[in-house]
């Protein structure tokens, strides 16, 4: 009896001791998800800071140059980008006054007067300047967790890339010794999958968001950069993505003319063909190996259980659990697996 009573302590002990890991890590799941957020990120810079070490330069200035170039396209993009979408949105309001938009609401006809009646509704829950000191703080203080989100990710993805090889050694050293060249290749390949996909990402995002908006513009859709924008960066969510950005230009059209609805969507369907059959399998090419059935489902199930901020890591964390089950249950040999390349060759990205 003494005995079986230890055992069910001992057994009560571990559950519960289980249930507050898991409640621990549901309450820090932002924080994780920004520390994996930031090794991807340093998955996919590292092999330009290897390149340019080799070159004699050293890791802290390679890293700096990485940033800068960065922030110098971001900031490039954004002063080429907004001013002009800031005209589309100015153009879209017309210049109309709250009464001129309940008039235009009260005569329009179809989807512009659904539109316009959308508008004026909102306008008139607009509040009080008297009542947006409250809201304006919690804007402010928004904004505020942001930045400090970036900078963690950024410090995080600078850390990791100083101390990966270190940690690398430290964990396989707590392994026995036959397993430790397995561990370490599957980390690699973890690390390269995810670089290239996240580069690849990138490109995509800058390629269909300039192809699309000169599109557009082309077929004459009203707010072509901003719609184009939008294309660009709902890349980032496989497969639902493309379909919402393709809804939003048929829409947009369908103000204009069924002529500017129909070319948008042809638009759309083209470089949707076109990415899918001549840019991804030389840009992408199989970086994390999963299938579009696996991508729509993992998705949706990471934006349910975790929110709209998690879609966007959704891919990447799929990718390392079935490359974990790959090597652990179906005994793939890492080493053997071909080595997703993108932008760098694959002995840059194993450095």
């Amino acid at each position: 009896m003494k005995a079986t009573a230890e055992r069910v302590a001992l057994s009560t002990l571990i559950v519960i001791a289980i249930v507050a890991l898991a409640l621990a890590l549901w309450k820090l799941k932002l924080v994780l998800a920004l520390v994996f957020l930031a090794f991807i990120l340093a998955a996919a810079l590292r092999p330009g800071i290897e390149r340019l070490g080799r070159a004699g330069v050293p890791r802290g200035l390679g890293l700096a140059i990485h940033y800068l170039a960065i922030a110098g396209l971001l900031t490039v993009a954004l002063w080429f980008v907004v001013p002009r979408a800031v005209d589309q949105v100015q153009n879209a309001l017309g210049g109309s006054t709250q009464a001129q938009i309940h008039q235009e609401a009260a005569n329009s006809k179809g989807l512009k007067h659904e539109v316009l009646t959308a508008i004026d509704k909102r306008l008139r829950e607009v509040p009080k300047a008297s009542e947006l000191l409250h809201p304006a703080v919690e804007v402010t203080l928004k904004v505020f967790e942001v930045l400090l989100g970036l900078f963690f990710v950024l410090a995080s993805a600078a850390y990791w890339i100083f101390e990966r090889d270190r940690a690398v050694d430290f964990v396989t050293s707590l392994i026995p010794r036959p397993k430790r060249k397995k561990v370490r290749d599957t980390w690699d390949l973890i690390d390269l999958k995810l670089g290239a996909f996240v580069r690849g990402q990138a490109l995509l995002i800058v390629l269909v968001g300039t192809v699309l908006s000169l599109a557009f513009w082309a077929v004459g859709l009203p707010y072509f950069i901003l719609i184009g924008a939008f294309a660009g960066v709902v890349e980032i969510v496989p497969v639902i993505g493309p379909i919402a950005a393709g809804v939003l230009a048929v829409a947009v059209g369908a103000t204009e003319s069924w002529h500017v609805a129909l070319a948008a969507g042809i638009c759309v369907l083209a470089v949707r063909l076109l990415e899918d059959y001549l840019i991804v399998p030389k840009v992408l090419g199989e970086a994390v190996g999963l299938s579009p059935l696996l991508v729509l489902v993992s998705v949706t199930a990471v934006g349910i259980l975790f929110g709209g901020f998690a879609v966007v890591l959704a891919v990447p964390l799929v990718a390392v659990l079935v490359t974990l089950l790959d090597v652990i249950v179906r005994d793939v040999d890492p080493a053997e697996e071909d080595v997703p390349t993108v932008l760098f060759p694959a002995k840059d990205a194993e450095g």
